[in-house]
């Protein structure tokens, strides 16, 4: 058995400014962004209200989109769970896979991110469900 829910919405910005693009997303979201870590250097973070899912912009290489973060208790079991589903992996990547849907869309499937999971998520047992 192994839990998951929606974690984040990253928004993948093909930019050398990350501090432009994190104000601009800040002040048309209305959510404030938080200070840069050093040790995350192309990420940033809007602060969340309430149980909002976390709002990242991420400096990339590729071409601008958005894509959401599923975070997993059980990384290989939740994988193996949406790979049933359709879902192919495409990479792993430090410490999370991406992942892509039967539709195309690229998601990453990632450690707990906002606290334990237990009571706060679904829970899948080994078919599935």
């Amino acid at each position: 058995m192994h839990h998951s829910r929606l974690s984040n919405f990253v928004i993948d910005c093909q930019t050398q400014d990350l501090d432009a693009a994190t104000a601009f997303w800040s002040q048309a979201l209305g959510r404030a962004a938080t200070p840069a870590s050093p040790d995350s250097p192309t990420y940033r973070e809007l602060a969340p209200r309430g149980d909002e899912p976390t709002l990242l912009l991420q400096r990339v290489d590729h071409p601008s989109r958005i894509h959401l973060d599923i975070e997993s208790d059980d990384l290989d079991a939740e994988v193996e769970r949406l790979e049933a589903l359709g879902a192919k992996r495409i990479a792993y990547v430090k410490r999370w896979w991406v992942m892509e849907a039967p539709t195309g869309h690229r998601f990453c499937v990632v450690r707990p991110q906002s606290g334990p999971l237990e009571g706060r998520a679904n829970v899948w047992d080994g078919e599935g469900r």
